[in-house]
């Protein structure tokens, strides 16, 4: 995966997921963490995004701090992306050209979450996230 195809603020979203899963003890960061450091770092596109889409944040952030509590925790080893994250960013990038985009950009990524397919995937899902091309 080439960082270097992500905007800065998509990078700083990567950065701030890879503080998040450190911070809580968990060696994979997962795709809630990627998530949790898009409304970390994003505080304007995404509530942008959510609010047109008739989506309350403050309801997906209680439920995926919960979700984020519920990761295994790990004493030492190293920060590694998971499966499901490194699938999210990669369908992101291969989403480039369908967007006409020539780097990655925060709401990519969130576009690319809603199909993670897995809790997050779901949590999005039910909260009427939807994708619009």
């Amino acid at each position: 995966m080439d960082i270097n195809k992500f905007t800065l603020k998509s990078q700083e979203a990567i950065q701030m997921a890879q503080q998040i899963a450190e911070t809580n003890g968990n060696q994979a960061v997962e795709t809630g963490h990627l998530l949790k450091g898009i409304f970390l770092t994003d505080k304007d596109v995404t509530p942008y995004i959510l609010k047109k889409s008739n989506v309350n944040p403050e309801i997906i952030e209680k439920a995926l701090d919960r979700i984020i509590e519920g990761y295994p925790k790990v004493e030492g080893g190293n920060l590694y992306l998971s499966q499901n994250t490194h699938k999210v960013l990669n369908y992101a990038l291969s989403e480039l050209k369908t967007f006409g985009d020539d780097f990655v950009a925060i709401e990519l990524i969130l576009y690319s979450l809603i199909d993670a397919g897995d809790t997050i995937g779901s949590l999005l899902k039910d909260n009427k996230l939807i994708k619009n091309t």
